[in-house]
């Protein structure tokens, strides 16, 4: 009886080690490993240099095939020249008629 409660606890010290251990490790990698920071670092700088969304850094090249592709999901979809298609749509539901079920004549 007592070694049954025994190994229970061992089997449950050993799983709250191994949680523990699974949280602490990627904090612990962080420190020691030079080149994921300098990835995380890297990764930061180029999102600074994108503002509003914008590509960074394009080429005419990557501009004309992006105004390409939105030309050609504008004809898909039913946009038109005025439309930009990178705005999410908007919806307005009109007030649906309702035909009176009980009418007295």
């Amino acid at each position: 009886m007592i070694s049954t409660q025994l190994l229970s606890g061992v089997r449950a010290v050993r799983s709250q080690l191994s949680r523990n251990f699974g949280i602490a490790a990627p904090a612990l990698q962080k420190v020691s490993d030079p080149i994921q920071q300098l990835f995380v670092d890297k990764v930061r700088e180029y999102k600074s240099k994108s503002k509003g969304g914008a590509l960074v850094e394009p080429t005419p090249d990557i501009e004309r095939e992006l105004r390409a592709e939105l030309e050609k999901l504008s004809k898909q979809y039913g946009g038109g020249g005025s439309v930009d298609m990178t705005k999410f749509p908007e919806f307005k539901f009109g007030e649906p008629k309702v035909d009176p079920i009980n009418q007295t004549a």
